[in-house]
């Protein structure tokens, strides 16, 4: 585990060394290898297998679940919060990754990529995650629709 603090830092830094483009996709990057180290050694083979075998809805609603129940941790001190529909809504009040920083577009692909790579490989090969709305972009909330 490593201190909310350092992780909003280093993602300042990175997008203030890096400018926004390549930073957001050093941030995919990141994001998609998290997913594969959870999918890897924090998802039982067991429910990863049964997720596959369900239907789409169900199989996210159980994901979901999983995750809410673990967001402390990847949001820290951040709510995390999630609502089943079409697209699927996730919410981070008070991003991490993005507090205290401005910008001119949505920049937490981290958690995107985090999630779309779990929902591609558990739930729908077709599943795509986009950030609607950023704290850093003077949002209330950093939000994300899933559609699969």
């Amino acid at each position: 585990m490593v201190p909310e603090e350092e992780v909003t830092v280093l993602h300042r830094h990175l997008r203030g060394d890096l400018g926004p483009g390549r930073a957001a996709s050093v941030s995919w990057i990141a994001g998609q290898k998290t997913a594969d180290y959870l999918l890897a050694n924090r998802i039982p083979k067991p429910v990863q297998r049964l997720l596959k075998l369900l239907p789409a809805r169900l199989a996210a609603f159980i994901l979901l679940k999983a995750i809410g129940a673990h967001a402390w941790t990847f949001a820290g001190t951040s709510r995390f919060s999630w609502a089943m529909g079409r697209p699927i809504t996730l919410s981070f009040e008070d991003c991490p990754l993005c507090r205290w920083d401005r910008a001119a577009s949505p920049c937490c692909s981290y958690y995107a990529a985090t999630f779309e790579r779990l929902f591609r490989e558990l739930i729908s090969a077709d599943a795509a995650v986009t950030e609607t709305e950023c704290i850093a972009t003077g949002g209330e909330a950093c939000r994300f629709e899933v559609r699969y």
